[in-house]
């Protein structure tokens, strides 16, 4: 028996496709109902007010993209092995964000099971899949999905993605699922179909706003909701990270935000294991983190921005755009001891205060990172770090990220200095919108300079080819050796506990802005930069070097001898 129902308020006639029939819905309150008698699994849509047929809003599969038919999947017949699985903690975790169509050659969710002992070896503890759920094409970011309950087709669908969340819980290895809930994609967006699912009221960057906030929202808020609590429930993942959420809007006496954190505190107690909500904010706000006791979201941890922006700026010597607001070590200092560089202060870029000050939290509550699908994806060229700078100063990056109060985070390729570039990419199949999107490219880059022939077509396929890892590097120099640094790093945070210590209180920093150098002291362990090309001396009561960039780093007295573009991490003699 098949029971379908979906929410149409405002439908005055509503029909179900199943396979090649069209039937009628009886209508109870808000939503429309219809009971088959078949048991097998059925392609189905629905019809309303003649319009049709659509996939379902909260289709589990869509095997023919997101114009095609729904198709439906039932989670119990799925064997999990993982019950006795818990998630090891976010706040001595090692997390790796990847994005199942470039990460493999294959660029499904099965693929990257071959990869789990390499992730292990590495020392990841947690992977993050960029969004996985079904958006137009075959290729493409996954940022602007339509089918929220339906794993893509292209990489496995449900069944695909359930057997990678089980291979990695059986090889002790988390799993974190990107989720969007600020807009929808162009393509394939059918929901205006069925009901008010977006508002006039807000318009977000990328199109139509989520109606949280406005009449008939009780049932928009459930939908994204109910899309947390399945990741949790049905697919056994261990966190989710809410995309961009400053792009959710609600003035709701009670926030989306604190009830999706609340309904899975909920669940968590159900299930038995911990369960993590991650968010990206560009607000500098504690309050996402902070407990609803004091009028916060309670989510676990979010994205740290200035972190990156302070360490990038440095690195590269980049002013451009939100770079503008850093470049100074100091701003690398501040954020390591107060996380937000913007905590109340004026900003040159935004032309206003912002942020404040993160009170009340601890380093576990921020992911730390020198790259992500951002940062890399959304330069013109797609360049990582390792194409911006040497191979020096990308061992810099690595050593003061993994060495951080954060809860540290890589992007794919980053822990071998990826030759290939991470672009933009898309395949939406609508002639005019696939041009659109080109053109927008050419102008946003044509800005800072670039050419328009310069500019990769995120619609070629091309531009898709040239964003996957090429594993074979990892033998080779100089990948080799920035995969053995990373190795090193990640084993040397896990055996000293100062290193994942994430008060804020017991980091120390001192600093050479005219030098460019940088000293980190964190307990016993203390770290040194040389940002500067050229060698210098840099003070240094005592200590023994624990791991070391460059092989003629060595202390003299009271100082210790830094070749350019050099760190070193030592352990202090001093006790208490």
């Amino acid at each position: 028996m098949l029971n379908f129902r979906v929410w149409a308020p405002h439908a005055r006639k509503a029909e179900i496709k199943i396979n090649d029939q069209i039937l009628p819905m009886k209508k109870i309150d808000e939503w429309w109902h219809y009971e088959s008698d078949l048991n097998d699994d059925v392609n189905y849509g629905y019809i309303i007010d003649g319009r049709g047929p659509c996939p379902d809003p909260r289709s589990n599969f869509q095997p023919n993209g997101v114009h095609g038919l729904s198709r439906t999947f039932e989670h119990n017949l799925f064997n999990w092995t993982d019950n006795d699985w818990q998630s090891p903690p976010l706040s001595s975790g090692v997390i790796y964000e990847l994005h199942t169509g470039t990460f493999t050659t294959e660029g499904t969710f099965e693929a990257i099971i071959d990869k789990i002992d390499y992730l292990k070896e590495l020392g990841i503890t947690h992977i993050e899949l960029m969004p996985p759920v079904e958006f137009s094409g075959k290729r493409g970011w996954g940022y602007d999905g339509v089918n929220l309950f339906a794993p893509h087709h292209a990489y496995g669908g449900p069944y695909g993605l359930k057997k990678l969340i089980n291979a990695c819980h059986d090889k002790q290895l988390g799993v974190i699922i990107d989720v969007v809930y600020n807009h929808l994609g162009p393509e394939g967006n059918y929901l205006d179909a069925f009901g008010p699912y977006f508002t006039k009221k807000y318009h977000t960057f990328w199109g139509s706003a989520f109606n949280y906030d406005t009449t008939y929202s009780n049932e928009v808020r459930n939908f994204a909701v109910d899309n947390c609590l399945m990741w949790f429930r049905d697919y056994h993942a261990d966190g989710l990270r809410l995309d961009a959420i400053h792009a959710i809007y609600d003035q709701s006496a009670i926030h989306i935000l604190e009830q999706i954190a609340s309904e899975v505190k909920k669940l968590e107690i159900q299930l038995g294991r911990k369960l993590y909500l991650i968010a990206e904010s560009d607000l500098n706000n504690p309050r996402v983190i902070h407990s609803p006791d004091i009028g916060g979201y309670g989510f676990d941890a979010q994205w740290s921005d200035d972190f990156h922006h302070a360490l990038h700026s440095v690195l590269t010597g980049e002013t451009n755009g939100y770079y503008e607001d850093f470049g100074h070590i100091t701003d690398i200092a501040k954020s390591l001891q107060k996380v937000f560089v913007y905590d109340g202060i004026y900003s040159k870029y935004r032309k206003a205060i912002h942020g404040r000050p993160a009170e009340k939290c601890e380093g576990s509550n921020f992911l730390g990172y020198i790259q992500n699908h951002d940062q890399v994806g959304n330069r013109a060229a797609g360049q990582r770090i390792g194409h911006l700078v040497s191979q020096g100063k990308a061992k810099i990056a690595a050593c003061i990220v993994l060495t951080s109060p954060y809860i540290p985070m890589l992007f794919q390729g980053e822990e071998f200095n990826a030759s290939s570039p991470f672009l933009f990419f898309t395949n939406v199949s609508d002639a005019g919108l696939g041009k659109a999107i080109t053109e927008g490219r050419k102008r946003e880059f044509a800005e800072f300079g670039w050419k328009a022939d310069k500019i990769p077509d995120p619609q070629s396929v091309d531009t898709f080819l040239k964003s996957k890892l090429k594993w074979e590097e990892i033998k080779d120099e100089p990948h080799k050796s920035m995969l053995e640094w990373y190795k090193s790093l990640i084993q040397l945070r896990k055996t000293h506990p100062e290193l994942k210590n994430g008060n804020f209180k017991d980091t120390e920093v001192s600093l050479d802005e005219s030098r460019q150098w940088i000293k980190i002291t964190r307990g016993h362990i203390i770290i040194i930069a040389n940002f500067a090309s050229n060698s210098q001396q840099v003070p240094l009561e005592n200590g023994d070097i624990l791991l070391k960039s460059e092989d003629d780093i060595e202390v003299k007295g009271t100082n210790i001898n830094m070749p350019g573009e050099s760190a070193v991490i030592l352990n202090s003699l001093r006790s208490g």
